[in-house]
């Protein structure tokens, strides 16, 4: 596979937070029962029009300003063509010759520590359609239209990324800016946030693209990277068995990990786009874009920024927390508690990461408060329980046992660390230990770093893990090598 080489190009739809949808004045609110959010704009019905949303107009800007990108003064709408079963007017109202939002640049931080350039060609305004249902109807399919009308913008990337792991890091930035900038909660569970993968393969060296196929609706990272590994091997397979590729849109299950062809992929031309006739173009003014920009908040590039200076973190350590907003913020309020951000870092990144990964939960819905997070910190720095105890305390408060006050009282976890009982216990665990204590005296000093784990092993188990280690290993090394 060396002797080829991926290139990439990403179409995401990014559901803008209005209350309202795009062109009428029913709800966005997500799961409603089926069809209870859709108005008579949204169905189609003969004499109804349009009004634009403002907010959503607004909320087009704000990224445009943040990634740097050109605002087109005046934008235009258009009537995409289609016939689908959800797709109530026969047409999408959308942008193709005047988008709203024009180049711009993201700056996507990458795991070896480089920084890729990834190049946004537009973002352009569009409703969204509505949700054929497969499961519930035998032989049949529900349509429900209440995404129907739903606000998005559609931002498209250039084809610069030259492999998954690129992909994936870019979707993450994107969904760090867009949370950050609060145009669009990130549920993408709740398809708050889908994307489009253009995959094609050419030969090193190369300069003539491949032919592309477009994989749509991807909803989660882990989806869109097995994706691309899954369709990159394809095209490669069949070029190199002399075939071709055949430009088509393609489905991915992401729990079966199957790709199948859904259609031939389209042009401009076969949607036979027109300006849409109940829309006036959308006129933006100096004055609007500079309140816009006053009012975008901190970035996640300067909150990377702050995270390093402020707290003196590691500039990894400072990318996987201030990334996601719903990160940040929990990891912003686990040190204001705590008082130590190096230790809340190591918790977030580690314990508290791992069981998110492991219940697909995000940050949002984490058992575990920062309130709490940062009370377990606190027993451990001073010295009320050691950390093999803390990760008890912390599974417990995962699910639900309360705080880890509560939990350290209610199993008696408090870490012994009364000088005179571990001094008394010391010297009982030697005598009774007799030959191991004489082995370990006259032992020399790299046998004896051996032997001191037994010394320790048995004080542990005689408190049942709940001596003070540090304390413990002090008192056991005085003793010891007293003759």
């Amino acid at each position: 596979m060396s002797a080829w080489e991926t290139v990439i190009g990403l179409e995401i739809h990014v559901q803008l937070a209005t209350q309202t949808k795009i062109f009428s004045a029913a709800s966005t609110a997500f799961g409603a029962s089926p069809n209870s959010n859709a108005s008579l704009v949204d169905l189609a019905l003969p004499g109804t029009l349009p009004v634009l949303n403002r907010e959503a107009v607004n909320l087009a800007v704000k990224f445009g300003l943040a990634v740097g990108a050109e605002i087109n003064r005046r934008s235009t709408f258009e009537r995409k063509n289609y016939f689908y079963p959800d797709l109530p007017k026969g047409y999408q109202t959308t942008q193709l010759a005047e988008p709203i939002v024009g180049a711009g640049v993201v700056q996507v931080p990458l795991d070896n520590g480089q920084q890729k350039s990834v190049r946004i060609h537009h973002a352009h305004l569009e409703e969204d359609a509505g949700k054929s249902l497969h499961e519930d109807f035998h032989g049949m399919t529900g349509i429900d239209l209440n995404r129907a009308g739903t606000p998005l913008i559609e931002i498209v990337t250039e084809p610069d990324m030259r492999s998954a792991e690129e992909a994936v890091a870019f979707a993450r930035t994107l969904h760090g800016l867009v949370t950050a900038i609060g145009i669009c909660d990130g549920d993408m569970s709740q398809g708050s946030m889908r994307f489009d993968v253009n995959v094609s393969v050419r030969r090193q060296g190369d300069e003539k693209l491949g032919t592309r196929t477009e994989t749509k609706n991807l909803n989660s990272f882990r989806f869109m990277e097995m994706a691309i590994h899954k369709e990159v091997e394809r095209q490669i397979d069949i070029l190199e068995d002399g075939g071709s590729i055949t430009q088509e849109t393609r489905l991915f299950n992401g729990d079966t990990g199957e790709s199948r062809a859904m259609r031939s992929k389209e042009d401009a031309n076969d949607y036979r786009y027109f300006p849409c006739p109940d829309l006036l173009p959308v006129l933006i003014s100096e004055e609007q874009i500079e309140a816009l920009r006053a009012s975008l908040p901190e970035l996640p590039a300067q909150r990377l920024g702050r995270f390093m200076a402020t707290f003196g973190l590691s500039d990894y350590d400072a990318r996987m927390l201030s990334g996601d907003q719903g990160m940040a913020n929990y990891f912003e309020a686990v040190t204001a508690i705590c008082q130590d951000a190096k230790l809340a870092a190591n918790w977030i990144m580690g314990e508290v990461s791992a069981k998110l990964n492991t219940e697909s939960l995000p940050i949002n819905e984490c058992p575990v408060s920062a309130e709490h997070l940062a009370e377990l910190i606190l027993r451990l720095k001073d010295n009320t329980i050691s950390s093999k105890i803390a990760k008890q305390v912390f599974e417990a408060c995962w699910h639900g046992e309360g705080s880890p006050d509560q939990i350290i009282d209610t199993r008696g976890l408090r870490q012994v660390s009364d000088s005179g009982a571990l001094t008394s216990l010391v010297a009982e665990i030697l005598q009774n230990n007799a030959a191991q204590t004489e082995a370990y005296r006259a032992a020399d000093e790299t046998k004896r770093k051996k032997m001191f784990g037994f010394f320790v092993g048995q004080a542990m188990k005689a408190t049942q893990g709940k001596a003070n280690p540090q304390q413990l290993n002090d008192l056991l090394r005085q003793a010891l090598e007293q003759s």
